[in-house]
């Protein structure tokens, strides 16, 4: 037995003791005997409401009261110590209890659940059929490509429904500036630090941070880790302003993926209005309109943030304060597209959804054009004649940027005389979606190689798999939390 005994319990090499198992089976046992618990600790010395602790799966036995309640019950230490539950009642109360411990359970708000003698076995069923389709709920994929296509579609419609404003945001952003007196200029790391602590966090640098995420936010005690580091157009600053923004804008966990892209536009809107504030970038750019000078790079230098973040808070302001419809794509070398807005008429490649995330763009469009200029980390300029009408663009590899992507910000052809670079000589014909200008090789090529190139494509599993679970996704929670056990100090 004893042997036995040191195989099964906690402490003891091979194995731990399943707390709530035994304790249904020593009610099961003493039940069946016909004891009380007072009786039964009459015979094993102990008193009733010790017993009772370890009915409930709340006390861990010692050897040698396993050893005295097997003698008491007549059956081996083996029968107590099984880790299978001694009947399908005793197997549902285990669930229920687990299942009530579960955090997801309790964000339910429901009271708790006292597993009485009297709940019949149905209504037991009942309760751990449904916190199994609340575990499966919780875990199926956030979205289906298809799913994860329609809502950046559905999103992007509603960006340029307002012009890509949002005056909310706005209005919060420049609260966040009033309480710590900006006065112009770039935002100081100090005056950053004073804004997060006014909004009641702190800030901590963690090189051991999860590779799932950004950042991560201790709720607890209100601190924000991050790294001390760049990660790719996302600087600490910008990532702590994201993250701050959330709470700013008073988020809770995504419903769903549509919500989850809703609320990371939301943030980066933010952090992109603090460090590029409204009222002075408004005027500066203004300014600039009046001289025929507008220029991202300018607005990037002056506010001392990414040329993408310069390019999409220009998009910003453009159409609320300057009376300017324009455009804006992120794309890499080959012309894939990440991210695109437009309210000036240009026709974005797209599928059947809507969804532009992942086609390809025209290769006589300035965004796959500045790869092959003799300077391609400073500004392009071109005029590009499509089925649209003529737009002007300026484009500029930004290489804080993953895979050096290309920027684009452009606008139509009579919107083109504000601009610095509109005396450009680059001017590109495109006539996609027509399948002579760049969908299909052109004939000469295609008669010579036709049927004599067998090319060997890169392997995009992505485009096949379904989005990661989870409220954030491709976040692994297991991570962050033992990230946050081992920072937890006061």
């Amino acid at each position: 037995m004893t042997e036995f005994l040191e195989k099964e319990l906690p402490g003891f090499p091979g194995s731990g003791l399943d707390l709530a198992t035994f304790g249904q089976r020593l009610r099961h046992l003493r039940r069946s005997r016909g004891y009380t618990l007072a009786e039964l600790g009459t015979r094993v010395g102990r008193a009733p409401s010790a017993l009772s602790l370890l009915e409930n799966g709340r006390r861990e036995p010692k050897l040698s009261l396993i050893d005295a309640l097997a003698r008491a019950l007549s059956v081996p230490a083996e029968e107590l110590l099984r880790h299978q539950p001694p009947s399908r009642r005793a197997q549902l109360e285990i669930a229920v209890e687990e299942a009530q411990r579960d955090p997801l359970y309790a964000d339910l708000g429901l009271p708790h659940l006292k597993v009485g003698a009297r709940v019949p076995n149905d209504v037991l069923e009942h309760v751990v059929a449904l916190y199994a389709e609340l575990r499966r709920q919780r875990t199926r994929p956030t979205a289906t490509p298809e799913e994860a296509r329609v809502a950046n579609a559905g999103l992007r419609d509603a960006m340029r429904e307002r012009g890509n404003y949002f005056a909310q945001i706005e209005h919060v952003a420049a609260e966040a500036l009033e309480s710590v007196s900006y006065r112009g200029g770039a935002l100081s790391q100090g005056a950053l630090l004073a804004i997060v602590g006014h909004h009641g966090f702190s800030v901590r640098y963690a090189q051991d941070l999860p590779r799932s995420v950004r950042s991560v936010t201790d709720l607890r005690h209100r601190r924000i880790y991050l790294k001390q580091e760049s990660m790719g157009m996302h600087t600490p600053r910008t990532i702590l302003l994201q993250t701050l923004g959330h709470f700013v804008l008073g988020h809770a966990a995504p419903r769903d993926f549509a919500d989850f892209l809703r609320q990371r536009v939301e943030a980066n809107y933010f952090a992109a209005a603090v460090l590029v504030p409204e009222r002075t970038a408004s005027r500066f750019l203004l300014e600039a309109k009046e001289a025929r000078d507008l220029s991202v790079e300018d607005l990037r230098d002056v506010f001392s943030v990414s040329y993408e973040m310069a390019a999409h808070r220009f998009t910003n302001l453009a159409t609320h304060h300057l009376e300017l419809s324009c455009h804006f794509v992120k794309n890499d070398a080959s012309g894939i597209i990440y991210k695109a807005y437009e309210n000036d008429g240009l026709v974005l490649p797209a599928d059947a959804t809507g969804a532009i995330e992942g086609q390809r763009m025209c290769r006589k469009w300035s965004g796959r054009q500045v790869f092959g200029s003799a300077d391609r980390y400073s500004p392009y300029y071109q005029y590009s004649d499509t089925p649209a009408g003529t737009f002007w663009c300026m484009a500029h590899v930004d290489p804080g940027t993953e895979r050096g992507s290309a920027i684009t910000v452009g606008t139509g052809y009579a919107n083109s005389r504000w601009f610095r670079g509109r005396d450009t000589t680059q001017r590109t014909v495109s006539r996609c979606p027509d399948g002579d200008c760049c969908q299909r090789p052109p004939a000469s090529l295609a008669t010579r190689w036709e049927g004599m190139a067998w090319p060997s494509a890169r392997a995009h599993s992505h485009i096949l798999s379904a989005l990661p679970t989870g409220s954030f996704p491709g976040v692994d929670e297991s991570d962050v939390y033992e990230f946050l056990d081992r920072h937890d100090t006061q």
